[in-house]
């Protein structure tokens, strides 16, 4: 009776504990759901032949530049935020083919699309009209030919906007000079106007989270003092943008043409500041993202409880007893 008694007790003394112990722990933290994977495309690569196949600083290429901001990026994202799955479209320095990284986002499933570049300015041109000809040409002499630009831009697709030609078909340059292009692509102009306006109709969907999340990405860089050239949409056809169905930016990190902005982006605290900027930007999106979820599950839930209940079941099983009835 007594070795009894002493069972219960201390069953009695467990359950407790164990109750106190459920009761007072820390809630578990809620893993975001909204975001499960994300591509990183670093630009441009090392073509089959050895060249570089982006723009030149003084002493650097954009090719190196781009994949040391997406490696860094990538490390940091998957410390701070282990859940997502990160897939990267050219790992190593060698050239991803334009088809094959937009083939590796779409295959992958990716939730977002994070394009990585660097910037260049062009030479300056002047014109003048001589006799009936008019004759273009360049100011100064090497580096000084070159504008000194500076700052971080972010780019989204936008069809229906004509200007930064030059800027795309730069970037859509190692696509027409693929050997299988035909083969890849088909018969197609990136840049033509057939080819963009079918591009708007796959891609407008994504429009307001694509420019979103570069506002957010282009504010994280004005915050550590980047200048912001601002968000912009591109109208002249960039494949990546235009290909992957998914939101999508292109971020322009620095001009590598400006030789203080050529040393930032190849600095190891640069490249830093520039991949915490962009992880930073991406938690306030899917915070944003999470309330938009939240507001549209309200919303259902709201309608569901107004809308009039389905009595045809109960009206059929009425029916069915009225027959019975009067049989």
């Amino acid at each position: 009776m007594i070795g009894r008694t002493l069972i219960i007790f201390l069953v009695c003394c467990l359950s407790i504990t164990i109750f106190s112990f459920v009761k007072n722990s820390p809630p578990v933290e809620k893993k975001q759901k909204v975001i499960r994977t994300i591509i990183v495309d670093a630009g441009h690569g090392i073509m089959a032949n050895g060249g570089h196949n982006g723009a030149k600083g003084a002493y650097s290429y954009e090719d190196d530049i781009c994949l040391a901001i997406s490696k860094e990026f990538v490390k940091n994202l998957q410390k701070e935020m282990p859940e997502i799955k990160i897939v990267e479209t050219r790992p190593t320095e060698k050239i991803t083919s334009l088809s094959r990284r937009a083939d590796i986002a779409n295959e992958s499933n990716g939730d977002f699309f994070f394009c990585i570049h660097v910037n260049a300015a062009v030479p300056i041109k002047r014109r003048t009209l001589t006799g009936y000809k008019t004759v273009t040409y360049y100011t100064g002499k090497g580096s000084k030919r070159k504008k000194k630009t500076k700052g971080t831009e972010t780019y989204i697709w936008g069809a229906h906007k004509s200007e930064e030609k030059e800027l795309a078909i730069r970037e859509n340059a190692p696509m027409l000079q693929e050997p299988d292009f035909k083969k890849s692509y088909g018969n197609i102009d990136p840049n033509s106007p057939e080819f963009i306006a079918l591009s708007l109709l796959k891609t407008k969907q994504y429009f307001k989270r694509s420019a979103t999340l570069a506002g957010f990405v282009q504010d994280e860089f004005a915050k550590v003092g980047r200048v912001d050239r601002d968000v912009k949409q591109r109208g002249v056809g960039i494949w990546v943008l235009q290909a992957t169905a998914m939101p999508s930016i292109l971020v322009e990190t620095g001009y590598i043409t400006n030789r203080v902005e050529e040393d930032y982006l190849n600095s190891k605290s640069g490249q830093k500041e520039l991949a915490d900027c962009m992880i930073r930007a991406l938690k306030t999106y899917i915070a944003w993202l999470e309330k938009q979820q939240d507001d549209i599950d309200k919303e259902n839930k709201k309608s569901d409880k107004n809308k009039p209940k389905d009595v045809s079941a109960f009206l059929k099983m009425v029916e069915g007893k009225e027959k019975a009835i009067t049989r």
